[in-house]
């Protein structure tokens, strides 16, 4: 069995499931609406206040969705009641962002201000010019949206300049050292 497919997935107060035909789950919570079709393979259902996440047989493809689609579900629950948020760092001199609007606009090294548009269900905050904050209720949306921006600038090793996860440690090299006699 799973180990984590097993687990049941407890309902918080104030969030309501519905699963439709063709395994569509919508989960609706105070900070939004998420739906996702899963595998017709799982069986998803809600007893009281918590959802189970079941599987036929043991076949290896029915084994390796259950876990995927019990953690799916869970991060739609989370998702619709606490949100996710990833933090980005700008290092660099010279190196900023601000908000224009919906519009993230960076300073970021180039001849060129970089653009970037903020998607629909994503919130971006600029508390200081050296951080940016992406939150939203789509686990996958917010690390997508964050790694799109951390990939017009990656941090790179010797001076550690760049976009990076806050929680991110960058390996640092040493430079070039001079001509030894």
């Amino acid at each position: 069995m799973s180990r984590i497919g097993r687990l049941p997935i407890d309902l918080p107060a104030g969030v309501d499931v519905k699963i439709e035909d063709g395994n569509v789950v919508t989960v609706k919570g105070p900070k939004g609406t998420l739906t996702q079709k899963f595998h017709p393979n799982m069986t998803i259902a809600v007893e009281g206040s918590q959802i189970l996440v079941t599987r036929p047989n043991d076949l290896k493809e029915n084994r390796s969705l259950h876990g995927l689609t019990r953690t799916l579900v869970h991060n739609m629950v989370v998702g619709v009641t606490e949100g996710f948020k990833k933090e980005l760092e700008v290092n660099g001199v010279g190196y900023r962002v601000a908000m224009e609007g919906k519009k993230l606009v960076m300073n970021i090294g180039y001849s060129h201000q970089v653009f970037m548009e903020q998607p629909e269900g994503i919130t971006i905050e600029v508390p200081n010019p050296n951080k940016i904050v992406i939150s939203g209720a789509d686990k996958q949306l917010v690390g997508q949206f964050a790694a799109e921006v951390r990939e017009k600038r990656p941090p790179e090793p010797y001076k550690g300049k760049g976009i990076k996860y806050a929680d991110e440690v960058i390996r640092r090299k040493v430079g070039k050292t001079g001509a030894k006699k």
